[in-house]
């Protein structure tokens, strides 16, 4: 066993899953001793070209790489492009049953799924029972039955939503679903002696001990003592809509159980539109679309609360600092962005983990204006920065929240060593390795 209290070398292995994440970090010590912190593992759309066994063979890949055993891995947040790699199968033969068998020493997850909080919960299982307003757990408990009702009305042979609407229905239903078999692997992932911590800005990350000479931060999520900003998304159309939303969400899902289709009105006649006068179909058109963009607004409100439960690490190592946000966004970023000592800290980032695929609002541009490593000329100590993502999968170009969106990745592009799994052929391989020196 090696006595090297630093790591010499870092490699970061970025694996091309399409639109997901999906990081290896490999701290050398010495010759012989490596430690691997694996940080998401999840797709939502495999790569273009990609065989049906590209996960697999990812998988294969990171056994491989650290031996057949992991030390850590950090799910930054419950969404299928994070975490869908981690889902087992009845066979035992599936892509998270390999990641099973590689049995971490720690496994890290935002506060909000310790399985212990309560549903009124602002912190890690500590309850406030005498907080009336929504609460976020049970909102992102009840996301999981909207998700499959929207995902269901989509795949409707007779479904009434403009193809637009329907298309990025049908994705953020399907990045919604809870992914159960995933859950349930990582709360059993490991032995029983592997540490699971449920972490928040501030918190210890469960690293400590585990990667000497490596100091890590939890800059995100906050918890709701912290601040209310992560939950504000789950409160912007209550009054509006989000009730309804709900009931509606549970029929859906009594309809699945009973096999039948609820109606709202089940005694009201049904006539077929197609048939109808030219103004009834018009207005009949108008309340299809009316829904359609409402149900849209719904759902997109809980994908941005869920993308704001994300893990934010930091990760110190010489003189390098490798930033990773998973899909935070600005009401996460708020409560770090507003801490003067974190602001100091984010100054010096090295080597940044683009947010949410490249969203513009994962990036906030006072979290960009901070990092001071930025330049237009190449150098060795330019910041660099690495984004997983697949184009056309979400978002709208011609409303300018397309992901990767383009004014950001010209950002990136100008000031920045940039890399993009979206540039990557077949012939280049499952990953991207980037080599980190070290040299202090």
């Amino acid at each position: 066993m090696a006595n090297h209290k630093s790591p010499n070398k870092l490699t970061v292995h970025c694996y091309n899953v399409g639109f997901g994440d999906c990081f290896l970090m490999t701290f050398h010590y010495g010759e012989s001793e490596e430690k691997h912190v694996l940080i998401d593992f999840g797709t939502s759309s495999k790569p273009i070209g990609a065989k049906k066994s590209h996960m697999t063979d990812i998988a294969g890949d990171i056994k491989t790489r650290c031996g057949g055993e992991l030390d850590a891995v950090v799910v930054s947040h419950r969404h299928l492009d994070h975490l869908s790699g981690f889902a087992t199968t009845e066979g035992g033969d599936g892509v998270g049953d390999i990641m099973a068998g590689l049995k971490p020493k720690v496994v890290i997850q935002p506060w909000t799924e310790d399985p212990q909080a309560a549903r009124d919960a602002r912190v890690p299982t500590h309850p406030d029972p005498a907080n009336p307003n929504p609460l976020l757990i049970t909102a992102l408990q009840n996301m999981d039955t909207l998700a499959r009702a929207v995902l269901a009305e989509t795949r409707r042979d007779d479904c009434p939503f403009v193809s637009e609407v329907r298309a990025e229905l049908g994705f953020l239903g399907e990045e919604g679903i809870k992914n159960k078999a995933a859950v349930e692997n990582l709360l059993s992932m490991g032995t029983d002696k592997t540490k699971r911590c449920y972490v928040y800005c501030g918190s210890k990350s469960g690293l400590e001990s585990l990667l000497p000479g490596v100091t890590t931060t939890v800059l995100g999520p906050p918890t709701l003592e912290q601040t209310e900003t992560i939950r504000k998304q789950t409160k912007k159309h209550e009054g509006e809509f989000w009730h309804f939303a709900r009931f509606w969400a549970f029929q859906a899902q009594a309809s699945e159980v009973s096999g039948k289709r609820e109606v709202l009105f089940p005694d009201a006649a049904n006539v077929d539109s197609s048939g109808a006068p030219p103004h009834t179909r018009w207005f009949l058109n108008q309340l299809q679309s009316i829904r359609g963009e409402q149900l849209l607004e719904i759902v997109r409100v809980l994908d941005d609360a869920m993308n704001n439960t994300s893990v934010i690490l930091l990760f110190e190592v010489g003189r390098q600092k490798l930033l990773f946000s998973g899909d935070a966004q600005i009401e996460n970023w708020a409560y770090a962005l507003g801490q003067p000592e974190m602001r100091e800290l984010l100054k010096g980032v090295t080597f940044y983990k683009v947010g949410h695929h490249g969203s513009l609002n994962a990036t906030p541009k006072s979290l960009w204006a901070l990092f001071e490593n930025r330049s237009t000329a190449v150098s060795d100590d330019r910041l660099r920065s690495v984004v997983s993502t697949k184009p056309g999968k979400h978002g709208s170009e011609a409303k300018g929240t397309e992901v990767p969106r383009k004014k950001l990745v010209a950002a990136l592009k100008a000031e920045s060593s940039f890399f993009s799994t979206h540039d990557m052929t077949a012939e280049d391989g499952l990953y991207k390795e980037f080599t980190v020196n070290l040299d202090t």
